[in-house]
């Protein structure tokens, strides 16, 4: 049986009566690497999405994760996504899910899957939040056995995509803004609730639940999660341990650390499958 991460609460709500509800990150965090880049050569690959598209969002989406995200920039994201979609079939898109499922489920991180198994054992809904299309998140998270997906809503007019939203663009304070949508519709107690990213672009999402953890962060959440006391843990792709960083709040326990045991055919999958580098595109 795993253990259970000293940051996550043993199971004690009726099966039926779920008040609380986790929520992770895609890119980075769920999976290795990006689903923006998969999404993007699949849509390239199927006549979607042309040569010319493809190289200039993947410098721009780089420059974004390096440089952060100022307002600026992800209003310019958000137009860049509806963009690219605007005038296309949305059975088109759902149909390059049976390209993109597969090779994201091989690159799902095996301590992730655990995690969600333990929330939802717990009796605790789980939920993937990105700013991918509600079309690939949402077919992602039932693929792995989530309670389901929230990602950014394109509005569709007879079966065609208009370039507006619905709802927010998620990500930055879209997500917190859809987090807190969702545990309205279903009488979440925020405070119960847990969010993990590797982003500080996330800050919102994470500032949103009561337990937040910072999944192999980068520099600056790192900075963040240190002086706030939040949890930081690393999944490693090899060894699978779990390793939860002292803080600046917490008592001087130094690194508690345990091995991580993923019994799961997906987890054993996932190491043999292992690819080299995969591209840094956009943070999802």
């Amino acid at each position: 049986m795993t253990d259970i991460p000293d940051f996550v609460e043993a199971p004690s709500l009726p099966p039926r009566r779920r008040t609380a509800a986790a929520f992770f990150d895609l890119d980075r965090t769920l999976i290795k690497g990006s689903s923006a880049f998969t999404f993007a050569k699949a849509a390239w690959r199927s006549g979607m999405l042309p040569t010319h598209r493809l190289l200039t969002d993947g410098v721009s989406a780089v420059a974004f994760r390096l440089r952060g995200a100022s307002d600026r920039k992800v209003d310019r994201t958000r137009e860049r996504v509806l963009g690219a979609v605007k005038g296309a079939s949305q059975s088109d898109l759902v149909a390059l899910n049976a390209v993109i499922l597969p090779k994201l489920l091989s690159r799902v991180r095996p301590e992730a899957q655990d995690l969600i198994d333990l929330h939802r054992r717990a009796g605790r809904h789980t939920f993937i939040v990105s700013a991918s299309p509600q079309e690939l998140v949402e077919p992602l998270a039932v693929a792995l056995g989530m309670t389901g997906g929230i990602g950014t809503v394109a509005e569709v007019v007879d079966g065609i995509y208009s370039g507006e939203l619905v709802g927010p663009f998620t990500y930055g304070p879209g997500k917190a803004i859809a987090i807190e949508a969702m545990a309205r519709r279903h009488s979440y107690d925020l405070e119960r609730c847990y969010g993990y990213s590797d982003s500080a672009s996330d800050l919102p999402m994470l500032e949103a639940v009561g337990h937040p953890v910072a999944v192999n962060p980068d520099p600056t959440l790192a900075g963040v999660a240190h002086q706030r006391g939040w949890p930081q843990v690393e999944f490693s792709r090899r060894t699978k341990r779990w390793v939860r960083r002292a803080s600046a709040v917490s008592s001087a326990a130094g690194l508690a650390a345990g091995a991580f045991v993923a019994g799961r055919k997906l987890g054993r999958r996932n190491d043999r499958q292992e690819t080299a580098a995969d591209p840094q595109m956009g943070h999802r």
